[in-house]
């Protein structure tokens, strides 16, 4: 073989390299084996990407036609939250809702809760809502003068909060340094309003947004200044959740904050018996001549002076009577058994309004109204 046809071919003077290939048939051979599964590759990389999309994006299950739900609990794993949201037929696949969730880098932001899902929701939608935390919001209603301990049953039956972490955050001193209340405690200090909760708001969550609603509603009224009115914001307060439960008339509430503030400012007992009741730790509905005589710091028949602190979340009205008193002299009242009172100025007056619309009581509170 001479020169030109081992190296290639002369040409003008210049060599010509010869292709390598021409003298190399294993590598044309890989070239020829690996080329088509390469492309092969490409067609099934698309394929599969293009598969995800159009199920991530556009495919929709037939489902039953009615709204789904599920919930998600605290902790839960993807794989776990994707298996329910198959078995109520909300998605199709739960390898490529996984899949999508991974590789949108949101696979641990899926937000506790309970959702609804309507028919013909892609699982796009349905990432997001869980992402976004977007669950069934569930109206609640808290009614004027309920205590921490009655809001709290009836968050648990609504399914909403659980009773016990309830109470354990609204007595955690954190909480309440946060709150400001460190010296005073958080009853008296949630407003009775509707609210919109998830199941899965975490407790403390509750509580401050009950708190935060308290101070938007009531703190402006609590803030005047009136010389004529010698009570803290707390006392005024704690005042107002008395009225709140001797009375669910509001045209009634000055009325009824007369009477107390007038015995404040003559040292008597304020005698009311919600307050003796609140001191209870375990009241059987019965409320006994020993229960007024038990030395417990809610006891307005033994103490004169307010409680220490309120006996229930009052209502704004409440809060408004207790801060402008109506200006009679009245110092009793009792019930007409219509939910409406009648109210003396003096206990002559009383004991007659006593014997006529309460007899059974009347012995206990002619003994008690001298006080």
């Amino acid at each position: 073989m001479d020169e030109e046809q081992s190296h290639g071919k002369l040409t003008n003077g210049r060599l010509i390299p010869r292709p390598i290939h021409a003298d190399f048939p294993i590598q044309r051979l890989i070239v020829k084996t690996l080329l088509p599964a390469f492309l092969s590759l490409v067609v099934v990389v698309v394929l599969s990407a293009g598969l995800l999309l159009h199920n991530i994006f556009y495919s929709v299950t037939a489902g039953t036609g009615q709204p789904a739900e599920i919930r998600v609990e605290q902790g839960e794993s993807l794989a776990a939250v994707a298996r329910k949201l198959r078995d109520q037929k909300i998605i199709a696949n739960g390898f490529f809702f996984s899949l999508w969730a991974r590789f949108s880098g949101v696979e641990k932001r899926i937000h506790p809760g309970l959702y609804r899902f309507e028919s013909g929701v892609t699982p796009r939608e349905v990432l997001d809502r869980l992402v976004n935390g977007k669950g069934i919001f569930q109206t609640v209603t808290i009614p004027e003068g309920m205590t921490v301990k009655e809001i709290a049953l009836l968050l648990e039956r609504l399914q909403i909060a659980s009773k016990e972490r309830f109470l354990a955050e609204a007595s955690n001193p954190n909480l309440l340094a946060t709150l400001g209340l460190q010296d005073k405690g958080i009853e008296g200090y949630l407003f009775p309003s509707t609210y919109h909760f998830t199941p899965a708001t975490p407790e403390r969550n509750i509580i401050v947004t009950m708190a935060d609603q308290f101070r938007r509603m009531s703190q402006p009224l609590l803030a005047r200044r009136d010389d004529s009115i010698q009570l803290t914001p707390h006392e005024i307060l704690t005042l107002a959740s008395i009225i709140e439960k001797e009375t669910g008339i509001e045209a009634e509430r000055p009325l009824v904050s007369a009477v107390f503030h007038n015995r404040l400012k003559r040292q008597m007992p304020l005698q009311s018996d919600p307050t003796v009741i609140y001191g209870i730790k375990e009241f059987n509905g019965n409320l006994t001549r020993k229960d007024l005589s038990d030395p417990n710091p809610y006891n307005t028949y033994r103490i004169v002076a307010l409680p220490p602190g309120p006996i229930c979340n009052p209502s704004l009205s409440s809060i408004r009577a207790a801060r402008y008193p109506a200006d009679v002299p009245f110092l009793y009242f009792v019930s007409k058994n219509d939910g409406s009172h009648l109210f003396s100025e003096t206990v002559e007056a009383h004991n007659q309004a006593v014997k006529t619309y309460q007899p059974v009581r009347e012995s206990r509170t002619k003994a008690t109204a001298r006080r």
